[in-house]
């Protein structure tokens, strides 16, 4: 569930920072209720600070959906209010304009249009490594979806924290080790030139991939 919501108070204390939250126009204490658990209910807060969408981010989008146009075969601009359509449905956020959105509903806009294009295949005309405004989403789904992070060829799993000799990996439990999804290629430019001087190449890391964040 996500809610607009305005915060009315906040207190600093030892043990950290207290809120109180008013979500105007709902009445969603049963639904938030039922995901209690024990005395509290875990949820995750975003901080809009009132700025709006950069030229930047304005630039990616558009160059996504054309992209994804051109692979698909219709008009981009179907396809800019098909997936805005799509994203508010998803998010539960009202419809928002590409010319004074905020600056945080544009990055998860681009993170949505760059796992849909991840999840679907579509080629970009520059690696959608350039294309991200959330580095840790992108290589997060890079891995869900099988994707070399740096080209988006087929990838497999890079492991940054060492597996240990003498274990299989394919029976191990990984999901509490950094990875990273890599082409046969950058596996092997990786493998070659060392860790520290292919992250400071690529502006990429290892990251735990936890299906159900």
């Amino acid at each position: 569930m996500q809610y607009f919501s305005q915060i009315t108070n906040i207190r600093e204390t030892e043990k950290g920072t207290d809120l109180i939250l008013h979500i105007p126009g709902e009445l969603i204490q049963r639904k938030i209720i039922k995901y209690r658990n024990g005395s509290v209910i875990n949820a995750e807060i975003r901080i809009d600070d009132n700025r709006t969408i950069t030229a930047e981010q304005r630039k990616k989008i558009y160059a996504t959906i054309r992209d994804i146009a051109d692979y698909l075969g219709d008009w981009p601009e179907y396809y800019k209010e098909f997936l805005k359509f799509q994203f508010c449905m998803e998010k539960g956020i009202d419809y928002f304009s590409l010319s004074n959105c905020s600056i945080s509903i544009a990055r998860d806009f681009i993170t949505y249009l760059i796992d849909f294009i991840l999840r679907e295949g579509i080629p970009l005309s520059e690696a959608a490594l350039k294309r991200t405004d959330d580095i840790d989403r992108y290589l997060w789904s890079c891995i869900k979806y099988g994707k070399c992070c740096i080209c988006g060829r087929k990838g497999e799993t890079h492991h940054y924290n060492a597996i240990g000799m003498g274990r299989n990996r394919k029976k191990i439990d990984d999901s509490d080790l950094r990875k990273m999804q890599l082409c046969r290629i950058h596996h092997t430019e990786i493998e070659t030139i060392g860790r520290e001087s292919f992250e400071k190449k690529y502006h990429v890391y290892g990251i735990i991939h936890d299906e159900e964040e």
